[in-house]
C-alpha cells in the first residue's frame, strides 16, 4: 500500500504473512480468512465465522484492540462504487441497533464487490 493512498484512508488488501502473526492466537478451529483489507495501521478481516476489527493505538502502535462481530449481528450493509471523478469505493456496515455504521474507503483497484460478497454470503 502506498502511503499516501493510506493517509488518504484508503484500504489496500493485507498478504498472507501478516495476518499469520495478528491472528496466531485469535482463530478457532474450522475459521479461515477469506479478505483482510489494512487502512494505515487498522486492519479489518472478514473470516467465514465473523468479521474483526482491529484497530492500533498509540504512537507506536503496539496497543491492539480487536473487535469481533457476528455475521448474525450485521443489520444492513451497503457498498457505494468509484465513479468517474470519486475515484474510491465506500463500503459500510450497520452493527445491531448502532445507527452509525463502521465505514471503509476503498481505492479504485481494490474489489469492494469481493467484499460485498462475502458479506452477503454469511450475513443473508
Amino acid at each position: 500500500m502506498g502511503l499516501f493512498s493510506g493517509l488518504m484512508g484508503n484500504a489496500s488488501e493485507v498478504d498472507d504473512a501478516d495476518l499469520e502473526k495478528v491472528l496466531a492466537n485469535t482463530l478457532i478451529e474450522g475459521e479461515r480468512v477469506e479478505k483482510a483489507y489494512k487502512v494505515v495501521r487498522d486492519m479489518f478481516i472478514f473470516t467465514n465465522k465473523r468479521l474483526i476489527l482491529l484497530d492500533k493505538q498509540g504512537v507506536t502502535g503496539s496497543k491492539i484492540e480487536m473487535i469481533s462481530i457476528a455475521y448474525s449481528k450485521i443489520t444492513k450493509f451497503s457498498k457505494e462504487s468509484a465513479g468517474h471523478f470519486d475515484l474510491d469505493a465506500e463500503l459500510k456496515i450497520w452493527v445491531g441497533s448502532d445507527p452509525t455504521p463502521i465505514s471503509k474507503d476503498f481505492k479504485a483497484g481494490d474489489n469492494i464487490n469481493d467484499v460485498y460478497r462475502i458479506i452477503s454470503q454469511y450475513s443473508l
